[in-house]
């Protein structure tokens, strides 16, 4: 009788060697380096991270992540798709990268739909209105009362031109029927930074980098920019339920290998992530950047770009972004 449960070990350690093996058996066995286009450190690493140890278990061997930043997210694109397709280089993309890039860079290195295989939508991440503590107005309403009654003269910050934080604010702006002046910096921590010093009086940021700031008092949070409220901070009102109907925008990150690579290979990938990224565990590591997982098939993702890539060259028209 004591036998029974090390008897079910070996057989539940040959089930799960017997499911894993095939998706090992179908994938190239050398390293293989997940390309994120951000410092380390931020919310893109730590996903990438994540997923580098899933690969790495389910498919026994080693996946890296390297830290390519530069160039609003296209450096590391770029080198992707010079890569070898043989799936031993992966790129973590931004909404950035396949979806706003197209209608801000004019001589755009990659064709964000002919060169990368997609893999997997990964999931989104939330974006808050923030504003200078001292701001004269306290809500949604009172900030569109004022951005109209500055008339344009009233500026925000974000991250770099062409950014999320950019366009999701210009989005904002827009259904709000509103102008101001565009501040942009190099990344979410100069902007805050000037922010808080009230430099510059709001910005659409990143939730992550903002909440440790909105908890201590130093900016004032109008709303998330997502449909619905971030578990991360659920006393937070969307911007639709503080005061603008209907709106909603996020930024979003996926995996994507360079065209050509293999479908077995795709198809590997798809399979252990999408495993992974339905599981509770999946959703607690992501909500502590403020992200909340998804899933999608390769053909899925390929059309998500399309829609995005369409969405956001609107939005960029709309708020008069001349390519650079």
């Amino acid at each position: 009788m004591k036998q029974i449960p090390r008897l079910r070990l070996v057989f539940a350690t040959l089930a799960l060697l017997a499911a894993v093996a095939p998706a090992a058996a179908q994938y190239p066995q050398r390293p293989v380096t997940i390309v994120v286009p951000f410092p380390a450190g931020g919310a893109t690493d730590l996903i990438a991270r994540v997923l580098a140890n899933e690969l790495h278990e389910k498919l026994g061997q080693p996946f890296v992540v390297e830290s390519r930043p530069g160039a609003g997210t296209t450096l590391a694109a770029t080198a992707v798709a010079r890569a070898a397709p043989d799936g031993a280089t992966l790129l973590l993309a931004t909404t950035s990268t396949l979806a706003i890039a197209p209608s801000v860079y004019k001589a755009l290195a990659y064709d964000p739909l002919k060169d990368f295989a997609p893999v997997e939508l990964v999931g989104t991440t939330d974006f808050v209105l923030i504003g200078d503590p001292a701001l004269a107005a306290d809500d949604v309403p009172g900030l569109i009362k004022l951005l109209r009654a500055k008339a344009g003269a009233m500026t925000y910050a974000s991250a770099g031109i062409g950014t999320p934080h950019h366009l999701i604010m210009a989005m904002f702006l827009r259904e709000a029927g509103a102008t101001a002046q565009h501040v942009p910096y190099r990344g979410s921590p100069l902007a805050l930074t000037d922010i808080v010093a009230g430099r510059v009086p709001m910005m659409m940021c990143d939730l992550t980098a903002a909440l440790p700031l909105i908890r201590a008092g130093k900016l004032k949070a109008f709303g998330v920019a997502t449909a619905t409220r971030s578990p991360q901070a659920p006393d937070i009102a969307t911007i639709g339920e503080a005061g603008l109907p209907g709106f909603a925008a996020s930024g979003w990150f996926s995996i994507v290998a360079p065209a050509g690579t293999p479908r077995a290979t795709i198809d590997t990938l798809n399979r252990v992530m999408t495993g992974y990224l339905a599981r509770p565990e999946a959703a607690e590591k992501l909500a502590a950047a403020a992200m909340r997982p998804l899933t999608s098939t390769p053909e899925e993702l390929a059309r998500f770009i399309v829609s995005e890539r369409s969405k956001w060259a609107e939005v960029a028209a709309a708020a008069g972004i001349e390519p650079q």
